[in-house]
């Protein structure tokens, strides 16, 4: 369970970070429910994963092969920043790297990501690429324009940073 690993990780001195949303059931109870299933945040040592990985519950560290791959921190800053501005997220579809938009006003100014239109909204899909997934954060129309910078991201690209994800456990279902 995503929020034990998260809670050992801290208390063994770790940064974790457990992004969630809530999810809403037809008999209108309400549950924080983690944006990445499977997935907790982990700023550690590539060098000294020991630590992270004895925790019960831990799988593995995402990276590349026995190689903990270190998360861009401008991916984690764009989850980070929608969270904290309160506004509403759900997991996404992942979206490989291409054109993004960069947003121009608004609480989230400078978060980057790539536009998703639906009926009534637009949305702002973030992805973290290592685990090849996203999320969409519902933005105003206002806060971007066609004329916002667009970047291309190679698939390839990692920015420095230690932020590592540690996946949880299989779940065994009876």
């Amino acid at each position: 369970h995503e929020k034990h690993i998260t809670l050992a990780l801290r208390k063994r001195g770790y940064e974790s970070f457990l992004p969630t949303y809530v999810k809403s059931h037809r008999d209108s109870k309400h549950f924080d429910v983690p944006l990445f299933p499977g997935y907790v945040f982990c700023r550690l040592e590539a060098a000294k994963p020991l630590a992270v990985i004895t925790i019960p519950g831990v799988f593995s560290i995402v990276g590349n092969g026995r190689v903990p791959e270190p998360i861009p921190e401008q991916e984690m800053s764009g989850i980070r920043q929608t969270l904290e501005m309160g506004l509403i997220a759900c997991p996404w579809p992942y979206v490989e790297p291409g054109q993004e938009i960069c947003l121009e006003s608004g609480p989230l100014r400078g978060l980057r990501g790539l536009v998703i239109s639906s009926r009534d909204a637009k949305w702002v899909v973030v992805s973290i690429h290592l685990l090849q997934r996203s999320i969409a954060v519902k933005v105003e129309r206002e806060s971007f324009s066609e004329s916002s910078i667009k970047v291309r991201v190679p698939a390839a690209s990692i920015l420095s940073g230690n932020v590592q994800a540690v996946t949880e456990s299989p779940r065994i279902h009876p």
